[in-house]
């Protein structure tokens, strides 16, 4: 038999095993009918039988598929699929040892987070709506302004009460300009409240109490309603919530797309780095574990960077002349 029937008659049968014993669904048959497909047309490149491929053919292949193009999610698959038939392979005796055991994918690109311009960010927490009640005007300003300008988490900013307590996760304490909040892993930690979310506190706090529901929810529930920011009912708001209520608001002020609370906190670090540069600071204010993890806005800033200076430098202009 021909090497490449051979190949041929490994896979399909490869591939009925996989349909019928492992019984994998027919769109993941598919993908690895047409995985496998790459592997026989490599190997036949190479003259290679199937069983005779190693792994340095392996990482050449998978190499000429990134420089092709592909991304490293697409690689992984791919990867995965060449793996499994090989321990196939061994398991029938055909093959000594598996050529893609220990090959991998190119590591992705980490994403950037998405944060919003200064002026966007501005915006949106001078934004007022006209056709909100005063309460929940109020609620929804202190919200933005602590999202924004304390950079805090939405469970951080759900988590907290108007007053401090022993059984309180968090609270703000507006006579110091600081907020004590739980983070993740339980870390407590201090932030700053500024000027401007100070004031927004203190207009939301003059109108709080006069929630309708709130003296049946403290005597139905008084954990939820010692909560800062509540709904309707007088409890403790929702990270859900939060969520939808800033969504709608955002697009009220005129975002070009829906604000997460998350994004606000990413604004919050950009902006910060952008003006001070103390990737430290930045890293206890967010109450990141790993200053890897807040690495990733000394990207963001170098995006802004190169903007000012494609926007402005001469040298910069005439490359986009020529």
């Amino acid at each position: 038999m021909a090497t490449s029937e051979r190949s041929d008659a490994l896979v399909d049968k490869y591939l009925e095993h996989v349909r019928v014993e492992r019984r994998l669904a027919a769109r993941t048959v598919e993908l690895y009918a047409i995985h496998l497909g790459t592997l026989t047309e490599k190997a036949a490149a190479a003259n290679l039988p199937l069983e005779q491929v190693q792994t340095a053919h392996v990482r050449r292949w998978m190499a000429q598929l990134h420089s092709a193009g592909r991304e490293s999610r697409g690689i992984a698959l791919v990867l995965s699929c060449w793996r499994s038939f090989y321990r196939w392979l061994g398991n029938e005796g055909l093959v000594g040892s598996n050529p893609v055991q220990d090959v991998h994918a190119p590591k992705a690109d980490r994403p950037l987070p998405k944060a919003l311009a200064v002026d966007d960010a501005v915006r949106l927490a001078e934004h007022r709506d006209p056709d909100a009640d005063p309460w929940t005007e109020a609620r929804d300003r202190a919200v933005v302004e602590l999202l924004y300008g304390c950079g805090l988490r939405v469970s951080e900013l759900v988590g907290l009460d108007v007053q401090a307590s022993p059984t309180a996760r968090g609270w703000v304490d507006l006579a110091s300009g600081e907020a004590q909040v739980l983070g993740k892993g339980n870390k407590r930690r201090s932030v700053p409240v500024g000027a401007k979310a100070a004031e927004a506190l203190q207009a939301w706090l003059a109108v709080r109490s006069g929630c309708p529901a709130l003296p049946a929810a403290l005597q139905r529930d008084p954990a939820g309603a010692a909560a800062l920011f509540i709904g309707r009912t007088g409890t403790r708001w929702t990270a859900q919530a939060v969520w939808k209520q800033l969504r709608q608001r955002s697009l009220k002020a005129g975002m070009a797309a829906p604000v997460h609370p998350h994004m606000l906190r990413h604004s919050f670090a950009s902006h910060l780095l952008q003006s001070s540069s103390d990737l430290r600071a930045v890293q206890e204010l967010l109450g990141h574990a790993n200053i890897t993890t807040t690495q990733v806005y000394t990207r963001l800033d170098f995006q802004h960077l190169a903007k000012a200076y494609d926007a402005a430098h001469p040298r910069a202009k005439a490359k986009e002349d020529k």
